[in-house]
């Protein structure tokens, strides 16, 4: 049985986060599958190269090491943030992973420097996200890290003609 907060929407929540609410499950992140009892799962994207798209197809994600956000995989539910990836891709073919992420706890990362910024893993958040526009990505686009992988499985392989 779905109860209210399992129906909320994109801006719904992005108000919810906008007074004040920092943490919501499975919040901030579009348009929501449900994938077992109160997980929410979501179609992101993840630019790479198509060598590693099939490495990460047939064997799955490893997490960066570090980055903005911390150990993770790095993901974003636009599509054209995602097609911009790798940024020097040294003239190999690239392409763009079509995802679905159950995203489990969600911490708001809004601002450079938030205390959680490189830790949330560890305060019990599965995923970071960086809303769009909040001056944390030279895009303004937004952003997710995912700390498990097995959190994620890709749907599609395509190929990224930028």
């Amino acid at each position: 049985m779905m109860n209210e907060e399992d129906t909320k929407t994109l801006e719904e929540y992005e108000v919810d986060l906008e007074e004040g609410v920092d943490e919501v499950v499975g919040a901030g992140l579009g348009c929501a599958t449900h994938s077992g009892r109160g997980q929410k799962a979501y179609t992101m994207y993840h630019g790479t190269t198509m060598e590693n798209a099939y490495k990460i197809q047939l064997g799955g994600f490893i997490p960066s090491p570090d980055g903005m956000l911390g150990r993770g995989v790095y993901v974003s539910r636009n599509f054209e943030k995602a097609r911009r990836y790798p940024l020097c891709p040294g003239g190999q073919a690239l392409a763009v992973l079509r995802l679905n992420v159950r995203v489990g706890k969600v911490k708001k990362i809004d601002y450079q420097g938030h205390p959680l910024q490189k830790t949330w893993h560890y305060h019990g958040y599965d995923t970071a996200w960086v809303p769009p526009n909040c001056g944390m990505t030279p895009s303004g686009l937004e952003e997710d890290c995912v700390y498990d992988p097995h959190r994620i499985t890709v749907l599609q392989v395509m190929p990224n003609y930028r």
